[in-house]
């Protein structure tokens, strides 16, 4: 029945009708039930909302008032006028913004729009300018664009009075303007470009005096307008030639008739203007005068006039001048330089390619050496062999003659001979790149040792110096034959270079996993500088004797134990002694296989009574062979092919004793082959010995899956006779053992 969206005043006549139209209507009814009494208490209800509710509107109007009051009173105080329009009408404004213009000020009242209030201003009398026009201020704020944002103009109004008007749209709904009097600072800034127009002169005077550069200004008809005192020096004219006013002219032929400028370009007036023109600059170097040099810098000015600077650039000439003399100097120095390096780099790549073609004749020379020495390495040792066993042999029998010292003699000095040339033969097949030239196995330590002991302890009596060994058990991963000859030539070296009545120790250190073989000595000792040298070939320490060797011992022994990966190690002290060593790795006793070896020591002083079978192609050592078994009381059946073997085998009809056999034979013939023939043959397993030239890992195991022992030539003749022994005493115990068992 009540809109709450009703004014209050219609809320309020409305509740009245209610209410009277309820007491009426209880005033007639004899009995009030609960009904009517329900409706009547919340008519009374209503009646007290509308009454608080009319108290807070007139409370509220009673705010409005006071504040718009308050608000008013505001903007009188404020020293800036304000006008405020809501829905792009003006709601209020202070009297300074109403009275601004007093032509106007009747018709700034409430109610006033926005458009036609910037109307209302643009057509007072009392505005005299704007820097932009009010119609533009309105379609900005108009725009939407600059929501939020200030756009203002200034203002002049009568009496020489300015104002900066800011329009601000500080909502959808509201826009205010704000009147802001500027007149002190437009009359201040007015006074300061009056006072700098008026010592513009002085200013630009100032400047043209005080600058470093000669500056000179002339009109369009080429007259003298300003210059300053630099100009002046740097020219050489009085200041009377220079007075404003003066043909450019006038100034040139001045110059020319005292002789400053001698050139003829710079005095055409005529190519100035001309190149001024097209360029609106000109960039020139003159000569001034006898000894100075000018840059000219001429720049059109906006009226049709021109600047002439000018610079004195004589000095920087003249260092230019020097610069260039040096660089000139300095280049003709590097060209020389340049052709000496040159024909010095011409000279060190003949050189070097000399060098390099020597080197290859030698690398080619040293190539051919070694291939001489690994090819005839056999047909150089057959002959030393052959010698050796006849040597033996001539021993034997001169024995308790006169020339037994004789042939002591030819021993020793065939046996210097014998090592030095197991030596190069060593070395040339260290150098080799054939890998089999040295093959790791399990070797034993102790037979080596006791080997070495048995075949240098003649040596050691003969120079009275002590040798001493140290059995040692452990097995070594190396190569049998270069670790025994490393093994003997420390040892000789050692015996050869300690005095008479010296000590020699031959033993081993275990280090872990490793083990070290140490050659010890008490003699001359080795300095610290030769101890960096002496591995290298024909190299002696400077203590060394005269007559002591050439120098390729420890050679060999360095060679070989780079490429078996054993660690080498000498320490010395001259007059105290040395000790060589040579690292290992040892081999685990439950897994090695060492290398079986036969007796290393001549025990044996019985006579050879036993039929040998000497199988070998060349005539000399099959002949030295046979002398030398013979003396021992062998009978021998000598044999140069494994046809011919097999022909004395037929005739004897049984098999010999032992078999003696070179590896290399005729053509394709070989001792195994024989051996093996020999053995088939006679249906018996012959011992045999293999005695070849060729130390290769192939024919090492060729001896060994045929139940060969192998030796290297020349044969060691001590070992030689024992083995022979201890083979066909072994291969009889066998014999022996199997008749037993069956």
């Amino acid at each position: 029945m009540i809109d709450p969206n009703d004014p209050p005043q219609v809320q309020v006549e409305k509740q009245a009708k209610i209410i009277n139209a309820l007491i009426r209507r209880a005033s007639r009814q004899k009995d009030v039930g609960p009904s009517a009494y329900r409706a009547f208490q919340s008519a009374i209800d209503l009646q007290q909302k509308v009454a608080a509710q009319t108290l807070e509107l007139e409370s509220a109007r009673y705010e409005r008032e006071r504040t718009r009051k308050t608000l008013a009173e505001a903007l009188a105080s404020m020293e800036e006028g304000l006008a405020l329009f809501s829905d792009g009408a003006l709601n209020i404004c202070n009297d300074l913004f109403k009275g601004l213009l007093p032509d106007i000020s009747e018709k700034i009242v409430p109610g006033l729009t926005l458009a036609e209030c910037f109307d209302l201003m643009a057509g007072s009398d009392y505005l005299v300018s704007t820097d932009r026009t009010l119609p533009n201020l309105r379609r900005a704020l108009e725009s939407g664009q600059h929501a939020g944002s200030v756009v203002s103009l200034v203002a002049e109004v009568a009496r020489d009075r300015w104002y900066q008007m800011s329009a601000q749209q500080t909502s959808p709904e509201n826009t205010v303007l704000l009147l802001t009097e500027i007149t002190a600072l437009v009359r201040h800034n007015r006074r300061e470009k009056e006072h700098l127009i008026d010592r513009q002169a002085d200013y630009l005077q100032a400047v043209f005096q005080n600058m470093t550069a000669g500056v000179c200004t002339f009109s369009a008809a080429g007259e003298v307008m300003m210059q300053n005192g630099r100009f002046r020096d740097i020219l050489g004219v009085p200041l009377t030639v220079l007075q404003p006013g003066t043909p450019l002219q006038e100034l040139l032929d001045f110059m020319r008739a005292r002789a400053l400028i001698t050139e003829d370009a710079p005095l055409r007036v005529d190519a100035w203007r001309e190149e001024l023109k097209k360029k609106g600059s000109l960039t020139t170097r003159v000569s001034h005068g006898a000894d100075r040099v000018l840059d000219v810098q001429a720049n059109v000015l906006p009226d049709g006039g021109f600047l002439v600077e000018l610079k004195d650039v004589t000095l920087e000439t003249r260092s230019t001048e020097v610069l260039e003399n040096r660089v000139m100097e300095r280049t003709a120095e590097l060209t020389r330089a340049n052709a000496s390096l040159t024909e010095q780099y011409e000279e060190k790549a003949r050189v070097e390619e000399e060098l390099r073609v020597a080197k290859e004749r030698a690398e080619a020379a040293v190539s051919s050496k070694t291939r001489f020495l690994a090819a005839a390495s056999h047909d150089l040792l057959q002959p030393i062999n052959a010698a050796k066993l006849l040597i033996s042999s001539l021993q034997e029998t001169t024995r308790e003659t006169r020339f037994s010292p004789m042939v002591d003699r030819l021993e020793g000095a065939f046996a210097s001979a014998e090592y030095l040339l197991h030596s190069l033969l060593d070395i040339s097949r260290l150098e080799s790149a054939d890998p089999d030239t040295v093959s790791a196995t399990d070797v034993s330590l102790q037979g080596l040792m006791e080997g070495v002991r048995a075949d240098q302890s003649l040596l050691a009596a003969q120079k009275s110096v002590r040798l001493d060994v140290v059995p040692c058990t452990l097995v070594v991963h190396s190569d049998p034959v270069y670790l025994l000859r490393s093994i003997q030539n420390l040892v000789v070296n050692a015996i050869q270079y300690t005095d008479p009545g010296g000590r020699v120790l031959l033993g081993c250190r275990r280090k872990g996993a490793k083990v070290v073989l140490e050659v010890w000595d008490t003699g001359i000792g080795i300095s610290a500088r030769d101890q960096l040298r002496i591995f290298d070939e024909f190299t002696r320490a400077e203590n060394v004797p005269i007559g002591s060797g050439v120098g390729l011992g420890l050679s060999v022994v360095d060679r070989a134990c780079r490429l078996l990966d054993h660690a080498l190690a000498v320490r010395s002290k001259p007059g105290r002694g040395s000790v060589f060593s040579i690292e290992m790795d040892v081999v685990d006793p439950e897994t090695a296989q060492p290398v079986p070896q036969g007796p290393v020591e001549d025990t044996f002083d019985g006579t050879l009574e036993y039929i040998v079978m000497v199988i070998e192609n060349d005539a000399d050592v099959l002949y030295g062979a046979t002398q030398w078994l013979e003396l021992r009381g062998a009978s021998v059946l000598p044999a140069r092919s494994t046809k011919e073997a097999l022909a004395h085998i037929s005739d004897l009809g049984m098999p010999p004793d032992i078999i003696l056999a070179d590896y290399q034979l005729d053509g394709t013939d070989t001792g195994v082959q024989a051996t093996q023939d020999i053995r088939a043959a006679t249906g018996t397993q012959v011992p045999a010995i293999l005695i070849t030239a060729d130390r290769s890992e192939t024919v090492r195991r060729l001896g060994l899956q045929n139940d060969m022992s192998v030796l290297t030539k020349p044969a060691e003749l001590s070992r030689l006779r024992p083995l022979i022994d201890w083979k066909i005493r072994g291969h009889s115990e066998a014999a022996d053992t199997d008749k037993s068992r069956r």
